[in-house]
């Protein structure tokens, strides 16, 4: 989806007598296209969030962070062409201020939600801007705040002081790793997503409940209002919401508000390396490189499954291991509200489920009910989902 901004792709356009125009020059991308923003700088890290993207660059200078898309909440930080007319709309990626303490301060990982940002650093903790109306930036909440035009980025520096080494974003949440393995959460709690026992809204970043307080907590997925997270020895915990048994409890509850260890709905599939939560759905590879599924939607079972209250095997086959090529495994998965993806040892990308505006990108925008292979043209290293578009990290084979 191009459109929005989101992928800073300019597309030329057709004008009323067919004439090449740069007028309405955003559109539909129904395949992965080259930014020519990587041509110019050395992409780190990247984050989708709804209609917006955000990519952290190599460089010891003012401007580490980039952004592009709907900055209606000012998301992607502060732009205007002239003071007190703050833009709302990017089309192409632009600088965003973040008052780096120091210039030598690296960006290490990047989060977005609906209409926030997370960018955690090296040696300076995290930093968030936009929207903070349910306390999904880890400060306070001014009900009369107003986001449009908003200077305001806010500095965590620790939590419990320890150093935080990993970030998440769900919809309207915002989840934090400590270097001990402790998972703190702030924003909007309706379904219990914070995971603090509690179902309202949290404003300071707090230590989440439940089965997790005694684990080392290594990495945490969330899209909507679902958490995933995964602890060091590859078992795997739950909360928030679980509509369509994302989160199965010995008790049904369509709102789960504290971690909740999976260890025996995922018995016998060994060791989970890799974790991911959709909109209604999970998503997660084993150690051998085997995908399971889980919940509601477009599954990549086929046509006629489209709900599944245990984790199903998508086969292995799906995903290009066969016998001429055994040892092609799924390492990454990642998804969006609607689609899933995938990406291989060997840098395959692999996507299927609702195919919204092209986000699968594999040329077409019908609904994909199996995982099918993206042509790509380079290594994928690392694939981010959002509402309606895709954006994957490569390296050339060359």
């Amino acid at each position: 989806m191009a459109e929005t901004g989101a992928l800073g792709i300019h597309l030329p356009g057709r004008g009323k007598r067919g004439r090449k125009s740069y007028r309405n020059d955003f559109s539909l991308v129904w395949y992965p296209m080259r930014s020519s923003f990587c041509e110019r700088f050395d992409v780190t890290q990247i984050a989708c969030g709804y209609g917006f993207t955000v990519a952290a660059v190599k460089t010891d200078e003012q401007h580490k962070l980039f952004g592009t898309g709907i900055n209606t909440d000012s998301q992607i930080g502060y732009h205007a062409p002239r003071m007190g007319h703050p833009l709302e709309l990017l089309l192409s990626p632009a600088p965003i201020y973040i008052p780096y303490k120091s210039l030598e301060s690296k960006i290490v990982d990047l989060a977005a939600g609906r209409a926030h940002t997370v960018i955690l650093t090296d040696n300076e903790g995290v930093y968030t801007l936009g929207n903070n109306a349910y306390g999904q930036c880890g400060r306070k909440i001014n009900p009369k705040e107003e986001y449009r035009g908003s200077m305001v980025s806010y500095n965590i520096q620790k939590l419990g002081q320890e150093k935080i080494v990993n970030v998440c974003c769900g919809q309207d949440h915002t989840m934090f790793i400590t270097e001990s393995g402790k998972v703190y959460s702030c924003g909007w709690g309706a379904d219990g997503q914070t995971g603090l026992g509690t179902f309202k809204n949290q404003a300071i970043p707090a230590p989440v409940k439940g089965d997790i307080t005694t684990e080392k907590i290594v990495k945490v997925a969330s899209t909507v209002d679902c958490v995933l997270a995964l602890n060091d020895r590859g078992e795997l915990f739950g909360w928030g919401n679980s509509e369509y048994g994302q989160v199965p409890m010995p008790t049904k509850s369509d709102q789960v508000n504290t971690s909740y260890a999976l260890v025996q709905f995922t018995k016998g599939i060994g060791k989970i390396v890799d974790i991911a939560a959709g909109g209604s759905f999970c998503l997660i590879v084993n150690e051998q490189g085997d995908v399971f599924v889980w919940g509601f939607g477009l599954l990549g079972l086929g046509p006629n499954v489209q709900q599944s209250v245990t984790p199903k095997q998508i086969p292995p086959a799906l995903f290009g291991r066969n016998e001429f090529n055994p040892q092609s495994v799924v390492e990454k998965v990642a998804c969006g509200i609607g689609h899933l993806a995938a990406v291989t040892n060997n840098g395959d990308l692999y996507t299927w489920g609702r195919n919204r505006h092209g986000c699968l990108g594999l040329g077409h925008t019908k609904d994909q009910h199996f995982p099918l292979k993206v042509s790509i043209g380079a290594h994928v290293m690392q694939v981010k989902c959002s509402v309606d578009h895709t954006v994957a990290m490569c390296k050339p084979f060359v």
